[in-house]
């Protein structure tokens, strides 16, 4: 087979971490990144996941003649970033980051989305062990960036996120992290102290079986331009609060 001695190269960099009748979850990693965070180069270990159809590739051997046809750069994937020696640790921190197309790469100021994610970096990286989850199909809590933009347009008649979502024929966040969850395990079984102000998130690692250490609560970088926004994620869809926090910063 012509991807033999590409498999033998890769060896156990590419693995299946789960077979299940609804498709197959692969691991590739890890890949030393270094990366610049506030003007000093970290290394990070890089990883990403894809699911397959199973009857389409349910193996490595498999999976890689099907990458070139199938067209997954239309699609989205999902990464995480590691740092230390998250698998055996004592304790480790995690932070499950949805995309935010606007806030992580143009810096948009009508959320704090690029501020959390470099925040989550900061702290992982001065914690000692952690990793960042990069959860790409999360754009617009799961809508898609395009939806995304529907529902911008709705906010700026007067909406709020969740009132946007459901006016589009959303739920308010239709998030999962079944996929990240089952990373995460293959990659540390030890209990996490997760970074989230979102008790959904605490719940969902609960659910599947994870050892919550602790929360470690994520505010900042409130402006006059995310205020309601802010306000919303505490009012309406039931964020731990951030008085002191929030109140600080937007005086």
């Amino acid at each position: 087979m012509i991807y033999n001695n590409i498999i033998e190269q890769l060896g156990d960099r590419i693995r299946l971490i789960q077979d299940r009748e609804d498709g197959v979850l692969f691991l590739a990693g890890p890949i030393r990144l270094p990366v610049d965070l506030d003007g000093e180069t970290v290394f990070f270990q890089w990883y990403s996941w894809i699911r397959t159809d199973k009857h389409v590739a349910g193996s490595v051997e498999e999976l890689l003649p099907h990458l070139a046809s199938s067209r997954y750069a239309e699609l989205q994937q999902s990464s995480v970033l590691v740092y230390g020696d998250f698998a055996n640790s004592q304790d480790a921190v995690i932070r499950m980051h949805s995309i935010c197309h606007t806030g992580d790469i143009f810096g948009s100021k009508r959320c704090d989305c690029g501020y959390q994610l470099k925040q989550s970096m900061r702290l992982i990286v001065s914690h000692g062990a952690g990793a960042l989850f990069y959860l790409a199909n999360h754009e617009g809590r799961g809508i898609g960036l395009f939806s995304k933009a529907l529902a911008y347009l709705l906010q700026e008649d007067g909406m709020d996120t969740v009132d946007a979502n459901l006016a589009l024929g959303f739920e308010d966040d239709s998030r999962d992290y079944g996929d990240a969850i089952t990373v995460l395990q293959a990659l540390r079984p030890a209990p996490v102290s997760i970074i989230t102000n979102n008790p959904r998130k605490v719940e969902a690692l609960r659910n599947a079986g994870m050892n919550i250490r602790s929360r470690i609560p994520l505010w900042g970088n409130s402006s006059v331009h995310n205020e309601k926004y802010l306000s919303t994620k505490v009012n309406k869809s039931g964020h731990y609060g951030f008085e002191t926090e929030y109140q600080s910063a937007s005086k």
